[in-house]
């Protein structure tokens, strides 16, 4: 059996920084095994990944740049994450999604809310403490995507199969 593809997000480097920072500072490190990220897509079939980087190449050198705003953090009960507000990101998932429709898990056809976790699988008081100790001081973020990352599932780890690069101008 293929491995799975998780298809993530890539950021600018100063959004990466800043919530790959926030991640390391308050993800369980035994479970932090992957950088700060936005998900697209938890697992696509990893047969179809010819397909599926054709695919992607010719989104890619279509779609422009994209801005995003992290405008405030979300308690996810056992965990903080960022909330992402991207019209243009949600509406180019859809469209994968359209495409990949047959292939879609049961997670991967829910309702789309980009986010970027900072914190899971802790116990629900501790998120707590975190998810408000974090808002009291939180300032809304401003950043852009620079393309796309599909990933290889191994083990609970990823493994990076290709890094493809948006279209610099509208």
């Amino acid at each position: 059996m293929t491995s799975p593809l998780i298809l993530t997000l890539k950021l600018d480097q100063l959004t990466f920084e800043r919530a790959n920072a926030l991640r390391q500072q308050y993800f369980p490190p035994d479970r932090n095994l992957v950088p700060a990220h936005i998900t697209l897509f938890h697992a696509l079939p990893g047969e179809q990944e010819t397909v599926i980087k054709h695919h992607l190449q010719q989104v890619c050198n279509e779609t422009p740049k994209m801005a995003l705003e992290l405008p405030t953090l979300r308690f996810l009960g056992q965990g903080t994450a960022i909330e992402v507000d991207a019209p243009a990101l949600v509406a180019l998932r859809q469209s994968l999604a359209a495409t990949w429709q047959d292939w879609l898990t049961r997670q991967d056809r829910q309702r789309y809310q980009p986010h970027i976790t900072i914190q899971n699988k802790v116990a629900g008081a501790i998120a707590r403490q975190t998810y408000e100790q974090l808002l009291e001081q939180w300032q809304p973020l401003n950043g852009s995507s620079e393309g796309l990352l599909l990933w290889y599932y191994c083990d609970s780890r990823w493994e990076l199969a290709e890094a493809l690069q948006f279209i610099s101008e509208a």
